[in-house]
């Protein structure tokens, strides 16, 4: 554990704009607290970040003293990269500022921005990029990992939309990262995580959407989940880019629209968003209505920003929360079998396991394009453990690993990055597949010392 000289806080202290928060200042604990409950980690100092200058500040200090430095932005990630131990927070919520040109269709996004500050500003203009689906997520986090939601199918990952970002590397260089200046980097930060530099503002391309799309929810009762699993694959092919539909098998929730005698019972859902001219939402979504005969259903025309938060009652923060990940090409019927026998075992009623078809446009990119290489990748499936004992935290991780190897069998053995927990290390080369290398080099770069190893790291070779 490093020791610091009051002075030398004191001096850092006294060139920022920002809050600097010691162990002891009041707040502390609130601020390393994220939205895993299972990560617990105790810095030596929080700099809670007011612009670029706090971070490149920030980084500076860490670099004189030897502190290990993470970054947090929405404080997502289910790994808990947004702490260390023993270290510096370079704390990025504060800075959440969002910016729209509606006629250039460009947003301007500052890395402590959440998808519903994002959506808000946004939806303001009828405008929208592809995000993820739970409106407390961190743009930034999000982002950075490759980032896909309801509308990828139609415009793709979110790093297929980033047009643009600024960066401040280890050396404490601010740089511009696009495709026409430092290439590279802007290529790496694409997918690679936080690996190479702390992004202080996103760029992103907007695309027309809503103010209203058209979807909700459709629930069968867990009996009937084989045969709709089956004609959900058979349809998936034939689905229009504008329509997205999930899978997710869990307990039913206690929804207005669905009897009580079905809380809390196992179920298969089916969430839908089609975000194409609204007159042709009733007819995009008719065959995913009839995937079995349902217990209850609420679809119809909604607000985009109100879709955005519809799942956001299920992923608050304060629980523990312990995920396992695959990338499918297909839901083959050894994995559904699977998938059956581990609902039927839940450790807890609110662990889940969904399947994400992505595809459509997410497909028609080149693996080289970006960082993100998962391109064959037409379902992220995630084993969503979540609980709220610590006293439950070995039979909830035991059941979401075993369901996770019964389907390694029927996976293309690739991950999601933002989906991997954090004793995942291992994993790092399946989540970067042929674009590995080529990210060391970048790595080697831009940051040889691997200051930013507080991530899925990518190891520099130097």
């Amino acid at each position: 554990m490093v020791t610091l000289s009051s002075s030398a806080i004191d001096e850092f202290k006294s060139g920022l704009r920002g809050q600097l928060l010691l162990s002891d200042s009041p707040g502390f604990d609130e601020a390393r607290s994220i939205w895993n409950a299972m990560i617990d980690r105790y810095p030596v100092m929080i700099l809670r970040c007011a612009g670029a200058a706090d971070v490149r500040r920030g980084i500076a200090f860490a670099r004189e003293h030897g502190l290990p430095l993470a970054i947090r932005g929405g404080g997502h990630n289910i790994g808990g990269s947004a702490l260390c131990d023993d270290g510096l927070v370079l704390d990025l919520s504060p800075m959440k500022s969002v910016r729209i040109d509606p006629a250039g269709l460009r947003a301007y996004v500052e890395p402590g921005a959440t998808l519903h500050d994002f959506d808000h500003e946004a939806q303001a203009f009828g405008l929208a990029t592809p995000l993820g689906i739970n409106s407390t997520t961190g743009v930034a986090g999000l982002t950075l990992g490759g980032g896909f939601g309801w509308l990828s199918r139609r415009y793709g990952m979110t790093v297929d939309n980033l047009v643009a970002a600024d960066v401040v590397t280890a050396d404490g260089e601010w740089r511009r990262a696009s495709a026409t200046s430092h290439d590279d980097l802007f290529w790496a930060i694409r997918g690679g995580g936080g690996n190479f530099g702390v992004v202080t503002l996103f760029e992103f391309a907007l695309h027309p959407v809503g103010p209203l799309v058209y979807g909700g929810l459709v629930v069968l009762p867990i009996e009937s989940a084989k045969d709709a699993l089956v004609k959900y694959r058979a349809a998936a092919p034939g689905m229009p880019d504008e329509l997205s539909v999930w899978a997710v098998a869990r307990l039913a929730p206690p929804l207005p629209f669905l009897p009580p005698d079905v809380h809390g019972k196992p179920v298969l859902v089916f969430a839908m968003c089609y975000s194409g001219p609204l007159e042709n939402g009733p007819a995009a979504v008719e065959s995913a209505r009839g995937f079995g005969t349902p217990l209850g259903e609420h679809l119809g025309p909604m607000p985009y920003e109100m879709w955005q938060q519809a799942f956001d009652p299920l992923l608050t923060p304060g629980a523990r929360n312990y995920w396992k990940s695959h990338n499918l090409a297909g839901i083959d019927d050894g994995l559904i079998d699977a998938l059956l026998h581990a609902i039927d075992h839940l450790p807890s009623a609110q662990c889940e396991i969904f399947f994400g078809l992505i595809g459509a446009q997410t497909q028609r990119v080149p693996v080289d394009a970006t960082a993100y290489p998962c391109r064959d990748t037409l379902y992220a499936m995630n084993v969503h453990g979540r609980w709220d004992d610590a006293r439950d935290d070995e039979r909830c991780v035991a059941w979401a690993r075993e369901f996770f190897e019964a389907a390694r069998p029927f996976a293309l053995g690739s991950v999601y990055v933002n989906f991997m927990t954090q004793e995942e290390g291992d994993r790092v080369g399946q989540a970067y597949g042929s674009n590995y290398e080529r990210l060391v080099a970048v790595k080697n770069r831009y940051d040889p010392d691997n200051w930013f190893r507080h991530n899925q790291n990518i190891r520099p070779t130097l």
